[in-house]
């Protein structure tokens, strides 16, 4: 089985906001995120999937996920990758 650690882009008050996770759906957790009923953080925000990795198993993705979201340098860097590959930003 495949399992998904993805970072999500939102553009809230004009402020770029990032939310990392990991699942064995991406799909089906994007529109949960998308429709408020994702975690609580991503409430009230439209998500896109700007970054994906994915693994065999379950602890390696979550291991991964825990280090992405320590790793706010990485975060940062594909934050501003983001600005630059889309000058107008998320609604």
């Amino acid at each position: 089985m495949k399992y998904y650690v993805y970072l999500l882009v939102s553009n809230s008050k004009n402020k770029i906001a990032t939310y990392v996770g990991y699942t064995k759906n991406l799909q089906r957790r994007l529109s949960l995120h998308n429709i408020s009923r994702g975690a609580k953080y991503t409430k009230g925000r439209k998500w896109i999937v700007f970054h994906k990795e994915i693994y065999d198993s379950k602890s390696k993705a979550m291991s991964r996920e825990y280090k992405l979201k320590k790793d706010r340098k990485f975060r940062n860097f594909l934050k501003e990758e983001f600005m630059r590959k889309n000058n107008s930003l998320l609604y």
